[in-house]
């Protein structure tokens, strides 16, 4: 037996998140899925060159998963705790850990190459899970933030 008085239950604070688009996507929706999410983001707080950086970003993730993982893919976007984050999936075969590990900028005269690494220089946080059964990548830009401050990438 103790002295020691119990401890007081957990209090845990939901995070409120509100889902701006959730649609699945091919060649085909593109364009338009990145003309939603510049609407989306705008509307949400993002503007000027941080609005760019994201939704150019958003563009590379797509366009990844079109031509690299299967011709097709799925976007969620949603507002959460002063941030805007966007995830996107593809069923492709995955990306080799080399890749994924090189974070060095492609040479000027590359013609390929570039979408992750603008991915993550243009959004202030990435996370990328990927294996046999397909890639998600999820990165965030910061809403009340106008430069990006102590970014932090995961992969």
């Amino acid at each position: 037996m103790t002295n020691a008085s119990p401890r007081a239950p957990r209090t845990v604070v939901p995070i409120e998140r509100s889902l701006l688009i959730s649609e699945a996507f091919d060649q085909a929706q593109v364009t338009e899925l990145r003309h939603s999410v510049t609407s989306c983001a705008h509307a949400a707080g993002l503007s000027d060159e941080r609005l760019d950086d994201f939704v150019l970003a958003v563009n590379e993730l797509i366009t990844n998963a079109v031509r690299h993982g299967g011709g097709q893919g799925s976007l969620r976007l949603w507002r959460q705790a002063g941030e805007l984050v966007c995830e996107v999936a593809d069923d492709g075969s995955g990306i080799s850990s080399g890749r994924l590990d090189d974070r060095s900028r492609p040479a000027a005269d590359t013609a390929g190459g570039w979408g992750l690494w603008l991915a993550r220089e243009l959004s202030d946080t990435m996370e990328v899970v990927t294996g046999e059964a397909g890639t998600t990548v999820r990165i965030s830009a910061a809403l009340a933030a106008t430069e990006r401050v102590g970014r932090h990438h995961v992969e």
